[in-house]
């Protein structure tokens, strides 16, 4: 299909530059998007210490089996998110990104008081579905900023949501730590407390950032999740980078897959170290895309960037399945923090391959990439925890997980090497020609 059929004659043309909003419109604005993202991630860290226990408790189950348990609720929380990410995208191209992000951070508040009392499996797993569905605000979020930042300040942009997902990180697993010492359910209450907060403030201050003459007509086929990736055949230029995308999701997925369960296991780890080890993970990965992101962009750019972190991912990923002790998993998160270039770098390069009125479209598309990759990823990574540490097995392991996910990350540099040294920049060169 040719680029410009992306716009029907009922639509408007895409618009050539973004518009920013107007002074302190724009400050709480894009205060608003960052706190919604902080929030999200929040909301996804907050359970990771306490979620062993938590299983354990509702599902009267050991260690192992927890950790098949929780991959498969994360499965759940993946699929959730596929499903609407797609159809968040096209509804904010369609009816503006404000509806929709309150409306995602007024659900998120009341998943979390659904887990804070669930008594059953059962309705964990409704949790993390809800969960997935508000969780979709993210795709929301990044078209929010597409709106208001010029073309070559998105990449600095994005690293800023990478690290408000940092940010979200260190406080996240951090709360969920200490508040687990008291009980398993209390992180969840404090959580939807700030949620609700956080929706107040955005109905008093939110401005919508796609004005109606940027807005174009919702179609199912495009909201769908399979039909989101109709934006990449339409925009063959950013199809290369969608295998990256891929098996760079796919292997990352180990971490929220097995960390705890894996801390546990190998080294004792209680609930409150648990958030700790995730509360400076989480510094580093925010020191990295905050404070670094635009210093390597201005002195490596956006491919060799994104490459330095691909080569640290796989390096990491390899040495925590080594490591012996916490001193070597501190060093191996310096390491592991440049991973975080990657996303946003290979979202900057994406972002250029399509109109200002089909951001949010991209986005759903990328978003369903990276959840479909995350739910095979999670589900797979956590059975091999599973299996590697059952009871009665004659070698048992927690680390095998971490050497097939390094092995994954190589497999994304190679390509990553391969297709910027071919396709993508031929592509982006046509596509700047024209």
């Amino acid at each position: 299909m040719p680029a410009d059929s992306q716009t029907s004659a009922a639509e408007p043309a895409p618009a050539q530059s973004s518009q920013p909003l107007p002074g302190s419109a724009s400050k709480h604005a894009v205060t608003f998007v960052l706190i919604t993202v902080f929030l999200d991630m929040i909301g996804f860290g907050i359970i990771m210490p306490v979620l062993p226990r938590l299983i354990e408790e509702v599902g009267h189950v050991g260690l192992d089996r927890a950790s098949e348990i929780g991959g498969w609720m994360f499965a759940a929380f993946a699929v959730s998110q596929f499903i609407c990410s797609p159809l968040a995208g096209n509804l904010s191209d369609r009816f503006g990104r404000r509806p929709l992000l309150l409306l995602a951070v007024f659900g998120l508040g009341a998943d979390f008081l659904l887990s804070a009392w669930a008594p059953t499996l059962f309705w964990l797993f409704v949790g993390r579905v809800l969960a997935g569905v508000c969780g979709s605000s993210w795709v929301i979020a990044n078209a929010y900023i597409a709106d208001v930042t010029a073309p070559e300040d998105r990449a600095r942009a994005f690293g800023l949501m990478g690290a408000a997902f940092g940010v979200g990180f260190v406080i996240g697993p951090a709360i969920g730590g200490l508040l687990g010492e008291i009980g398993t359910r209390i992180p969840f209450i404090v959580a939807a407390c700030v949620s609700f907060l956080n929706f107040t403030y955005g109905w008093f201050v939110l401005p919508e950032s796609l004005g109606r003459d940027k807005r174009r007509r919702f179609e199912l086929a495009r909201a769908n999740p399979f039909g989101a990736f109709r934006v990449f055949r339409t925009y063959p230029g950013a199809v290369p980078l969608c295998a990256v995308l891929f098996v760079f999701f796919f292997a990352s997925s180990v971490y929220p897959a097995i960390w705890t369960f894996w801390g546990m296991a190998k080294f004792g780890w209680t609930e409150g170290m648990v958030g700790l080890t995730l509360a400076v993970f989480g510094l580093v990965m925010a020191g990295f895309q905050g404070g670094l992101t635009g210093i390597f962009v201005r002195r490596f750019g956006e491919h060799r960037t994104a490459l330095i972190g691909l080569v640290c991912a796989t390096i990491a990923a390899t040495g925590y399945g080594l490591a012996g002790g916490l001193g070597v998993v501190v060093v191996l998160m310096f390491v592991h923090g440049p991973e975080g270039f990657v996303h946003p770098m290979i979202m900057a390069i994406m972002s250029r391959q399509v109109p200002e009125n089909a951001q949010g479209e991209l986005q759903g598309g990328i978003s369903a990439i990276t959840n479909i990759a995350m739910l095979f990823g999670t589900v797979f990574f956590s059975q091999i925890f599973g299996h590697f540490m059952a009871g009665g097995r004659e070698w048992q392991s927690p680390d095998v997980a971490y050497w097939v996910a390094g092995g994954c990350l190589a497999l994304a540099l190679v390509l990553f090497i391969w297709l910027t040294g071919t396709t993508v920049r031929s592509a982006t060169g046509k596509a700047a020609e024209k």
